[in-house]
Order: C-alpha cells, then sequence, then structure tokens
C-alpha cells in the first residue's frame, strides 16, 4: 500500500512558505489533505488453553464453507470473516509451550533464557523481541497523519496481577512486557479521566461566575471595570474547557461496583469492549490488545454450566466428550464476544468517514496453543473479522504448517509497513502470507 502525503506534504506541494503554511493549515477547505488515507485499525483478541479441533476448524475451503459450534456465533459477519488454519508457531527455545505459546505469539521470536519454570522444560524469561500490534503502533506514530493521543491500548479481562510469562502477551521490546490493563474503572480513568476533570473545573467557574454577578451589585463603577475583566477571563476559560472536553462522541457511564472477579468476567468482557469501540470512535488509538486471563488461565465459567477450571479441563483426552462438549461450549463464548465486538464496530459510524468502524477493523482471534491436552503449537487458530487490512474476506484456508511469522508480517503490510522479517529471520524466508 503507498502512503499517501499528510497535511504539511500537501501544503508544502502547493508551494506555499513557511511562514504562510501555519495559517491555512487548518481551514476546512484543505481538510480532505489528511483524509486521503482511511482509518486502519487493529484489535487482536487472545484466549487461552487451546480449542477442540473437530468443532472449531471448517471441513471445507474457499468461500463455500460452513461455521462449526465454536464459531458460529460469527454467522452474522461470515463474509467478513477469515479462518486460517495451518498457521503454526514455529519457534522453539526455553520454555514450556503455554509460555512460548504467548510469548511468541506476537513477537515470532524466542523467549530469553530465565527463571519461570514451566513443568519439566527449561525455564525462561520474557521475548525477546518486540510484538506485532507493538510494531504497527510505532510505525503508525511516526507519521503525524496517523498519529493518535495513545497509539495502542491493552485491555485485559481477568489477567492475573503476577508479571511472568504466562501472562504477557505484548511486548515494546526484547524484555520489555506491557501488562494489559484489567480493570475497566481504570481504563476508563486513564481514556477520560482529564475529560472529568475539566468537566469539574467547568463546573466550578460557573460558581465563580455567579459570585462575580452577586459581587457586581454592591461596588462602584472603578471596581466593576476590574471585575468586568476577571469575568471575561472567566468566561474565555470556559469556552476554552467546553470546546476541549469535545471527545466527539458520549463519553460511556460503567456500571458501578463491579469487582475484578471470576463470576464478573462477562460483565467486565462487555465494558471493555464498549471502551475499546469508544476508544475507536474518539481516535484515541488504532491499534488494541484485549487478553481473556492468561495463557494456563483458569477461569471457571459457571454462567456456561462449567464448574471445572478452564486449564485443567483442558487437559482432558478427545475421548472425554463431556469434556470436549465444554470447552466448545467454552470456546463459542469467546467467539461470542468477538461478535458482540463485530457488532458494535459495525454499529458505530466511520467519523468523518463513510461506512462503519468494522469497514476499517480487522479483529485477530488467537490463543497460545492449537490444542490444549496435547500443548501443540501447529495449526493455532487464526480467526480475523473484519475489513481493515487489505484481505480476502470470507473463506476458509488451510495452509501447509506455515510459520505465524508470515502472518506478522502480513498484518504489517497491510499497513503500508513494508517488513521483509519479523522476529526470527528463519522463518520469514517466504515472506509474508498472501492473503489478499
Amino acid at each position: 500500500m503507498s502512503r499517501s502525503s499528510t497535511r504539511r506534504d500537501f501544503l508544502r506541494d502547493l508551494g506555499l512558505s513557511a511562514a504562510v503554511a501555519p495559517f491555512v493549515a487548518n481551514l476546512p477547505s484543505l481538510a480532505f489533505a489528511n483524509q486521503t488515507r482511511r482509518k486502519q485499525r487493529l484489535v487482536v483478541l487472545f484466549s487461552p488453553n487451546g480449542i477442540v479441533p473437530k468443532t472449531f476448524w471448517p471441513d471445507e475451503q474457499g468461500a463455500d464453507f460452513t461455521l462449526k459450534e465454536s464459531l458460529q456465533p460469527l454467522e452474522p459477519f461470515k463474509n467478513r470473516t477469515l479462518i486460517l488454519n495451518g498457521v503454526c508457531d514455529r519457534v522453539r527455545g526455553d520454555g514450556d509451550s503455554h509460555m512460548r505459546g504467548i510469548g511468541c505469539l506476537l513477537t515470532g521470536a524466542e523467549l530469553f533464557p530465565g527463571n519461570v519454570q514451566g513443568g519439566s522444560d527449561t525455564p525462561a524469561g520474557w521475548a525477546s523481541g518486540i510484538s506485532i500490534d507493538q510494531e504497527i503502533r510505532n510505525f503508525l506514530q511516526r507519521d503525524e497523519a496517523t498519529r493518535t493521543r495513545f497509539g495502542s491500548l491493552e485491555f485485559g479481562v481477568l489477567v492475573p496481577e503476577r508479571a511472568d510469562t504466562w501472562t504477557r502477551m505484548v511486548y515494546s521490546g526484547a524484555n520489555r512486557p506491557i501488562a494489559p490493563i484489567d480493570d475497566p474503572y481504570q481504563m476508563f480513568q486513564r481514556l477520560y479521566g482529564q475529560v472529568k476533570n475539566r468537566e469539574l473545573l467547568v463546573s466550578v467557574l460557573d460558581d465563580v461566575r455567579d459570585e462575580l454577578t452577586r459581587i457586581g451589585e454592591n461596588i462602584s463603577v472603578e471596581d466593576r471595570r476590574l471585575l468586568d475583566e476577571h469575568a471575561t477571563f472567566v468566561r474565555e476559560m470556559e469556552k476554552e474547557l467546553r470546546e476541549s472536553q469535545d471527545v466527539g462522541h458520549a463519553v460511556p457511564e460503567l456500571e458501578k461496583g463491579i469487582k475484578t472477579q471470576n463470576e464478573n468476567l462477562p460483565k467486565i468482557s462487555r465494558m471493555q469492549i464498549d471502551l475499546m469501540v469508544n476508544s475507536f470512535a474518539a481516535d484515541f488509538t488504532r491499534v488494541a490488545t484485549l487478553q481473556y486471563t492468561n495463557s494456563v488461565g483458569q477461569a471457571k465459567m459457571k454462567w456456561l454450566g462449567v464448574e471445572e477450571g478452564h486449564h485443567d479441563l483442558s487437559h482432558e483426552p478427545d475421548s472425554n466428550d463431556e469434556a470436549q462438549a465444554k470447552l466448545t461450549k467454552i470456546n463459542h463464548w469467546f467467539c461470542g464476544e468477538l461478535a458482540y465486538l463485530c457488532e458494535k464496530l459495525a454499529a458505530t459510524p466511520e467519523p468523518g468517514g463513510t461506512g462503519s468502524l468494522l469497514d476499517n477493523t480487522t479483529i485477530v482471534w488467537t490463543n497460545e496453543l492449537g490444542q490444549g491436552n496435547s500443548h501443540t503449537l501447529d495449526n493455532i487458530p487464526f480467526v480475523l473479522v473484519g475489513n481493515g487490512l487489505d484481505f480476502q474476506m470470507g473463506r476458509s484456508l488451510k495452509f501447509p504448517r506455515v510459520p505465524h511469522n508470515r502472518l506478522l508480517m502480513s498484518i504489517a503490510r497491510s499497513f503500508g509497513h513494508n517488513l521483509t522479517k519479523f522476529g526470527n529471520p528463519d522463518f520469514c524466508g517466504d515472506g509474508a502470507l498472501e492473503l489478499g
């Protein structure tokens, strides 16, 4: 994808001098100069412990495929869905499969040696490279036309407080994990705290203005002139604050008192998704991640009639039909949350453009394992939904055990970031996957 000119480039091409350009840079008639490049967005959604292959992967390839039970919530978005089977995490080295599964998932790079012990495997530390979401974030932040307030946002749902290799998938660089925010109230404060503070200050200024009016009734003409100057200052400050607190959409109201505990997982999920969609509508960011629990996550999904911990259940053999049915229920639920995100994006108009947010957003739903009981890193589930990238959607594809590094490169290249390698270069030799 070719990179479009920024507003500054456009004005320079018109032959305007540096002295004149600042006065005309914000004229409405020149607004199109910053709109020649559409707002592309990426969401990476993570759920743990693998999937049940027989209830997940479509039997067919191509455009004529049937969504099985785990993926049925995506039926309304089938023509916007791309299912990739045969994409494998080929990265090896230190750490057990769960650790490498989440730590190498978005980095495509080995884990450093460390002291985190996983089963009988070699202990390991943090990942040795940047994750693809942060690579894209940095790429977008270098251009004023695509730069946003936050660059990226990392959402979590019941991610453990401890910081170790099993709990982190996002890395700003080698040995630099980024913790997701799994408290929606904390995320709200990050997104809208300054707005709320400005609202409070405006309220205070309202009181000051009323006080000045009352005082003005009982003072001399000269004092009233001075008081009028103060009142003018207050009015101008109030006007500036009211204009600056316009984020382009209604600030969401969160249900109060929801604690970050297992039984509230469904509510926290929806609260975080709603905040993410609002952040896109305000153009606070164009890159986001949503991490459900962690690798080896032990959520107990009692609202589905599942009493066992998710990880324990994932270790049951394929012959345990009851366990397979429960695991299918769990992945169906995760898929339902993905579908809810799609619904919210599809229902939200693209600010300043045409269509919806989903027209310019792609969600990548993935996992640290292909299957829980075998701990395989082959056939990692990658399900993409939305039209934010230059991929041909509405298909189910099967690849011959291709390294997932090639998919990460494809995602970056769809943003115009033409990477020739990412993560371990040994798995990048055949180039980005052709998904257009």
